[in-house]
């Protein structure tokens, strides 16, 4: 049997579109951009902390839109405003904005908010070309206004990264097998193309063969070996007992973590 296993991505709020040459991400209705301003600010207020998707990276498939939550809390003796924008950058010209009337601010006291909003990619949007080069280190800047008129503004307030979403599939054969015969295990680890929206093999990449007995619920790394130049993998193994075979690839900056189902083979 064939399984499969894959990383996910999430439906959208705000669309932000994945155009253009490079992760182009545009926002509907976007005038003066926070590009164009300075790091800076007037008086005592304070960004205490700044989260992207939990802390995550944010991994985008081939047709999926991906939202994820960015938060700001900030502190000021007069309390907090508003937060005017957040402002994702990635490799020139990736960018994308989203503006005080799609972000809430909830109060934690008298001088302390935490503000929120959603951004969206979509890598289905126009005409679906993006290139990979947006697989990277993304800043985020955000500008935070006090009730007396404080501000700050930091164009790299956090940092997240963003990863293209990955495949891994496993087929142990044959199935049932005789004790002490030769098991074939093929696979394919592969990942997201945005510049034609579809998945490709991921070349040259270790990967661990894996068991797990059929009644425990730890795998053992048996080898390691390394796709071709197509993705595939291909080993072999010995059978002794009945349990789950599966490929492991623990990631790359731009690739998220991915394992397969576990096969079982029957033993006999």
């Amino acid at each position: 049997m064939r399984h499969t296993n894959r990383a996910g991505g999430i439906g959208g709020a705000r669309r932000v579109a994945l155009i253009g040459a490079g992760l182009a991400l545009a926002a509907t209705g976007i005038g003066t951009t926070a590009a164009q301003a300075a790091d800076g600010g007037s008086g005592d207020i304070r960004i205490d902390k700044l989260v992207v998707n939990g802390g995550k990276p944010v991994v985008v498939g081939t047709t999926n839109k991906v939202s994820f939550k960015v938060s700001v809390t900030a502190s000021d003796n007069s309390g907090i405003a508003k937060t005017t924008y957040f402002s994702a950058f990635g490799p020139n010209p990736n960018y994308a904005q989203i503006w005080d009337d799609e972000i809430t601010c909830v109060k934690a006291n008298a001088t302390t908010s935490t503000c929120s909003g959603t951004l969206t990619f979509d890598p289905t949007a126009s005409t679906g070309f993006v290139n990979n080069k947006a697989a990277a280190t993304w800043d985020l800047g955000v500008l935070v206004s006090a009730n007396d008129l404080n501000y700050i503004h930091r164009d790299a307030a956090a940092r997240f990264k963003v990863q293209r979403y990955s495949k891994l599939t496993v087929d142990a054969a044959p199935e049932p097998v005789k004790k002490g015969k030769t098991l074939t295990i093929t696979g394919k680890l592969s990942r997201a193309n945005w510049e034609d929206n579809k998945y490709h093999g991921y070349a040259g990449q270790p990967v661990k063969l894996q068991f797990r007995k059929k009644n425990s619920s730890t795998y053992t790394t048996v080898k390691t070996i390394s796709t071709s130049s197509t993705g595939t993998l291909k080993t072999t193994a010995k059978a002794s007992v009945d349990g789950y075979w599966r490929y492991s690839f623990a990631g790359t900056s731009t690739t998220p973590a991915v394992s397969a189902a576990g096969d079982f083979v029957d033993v006999r």
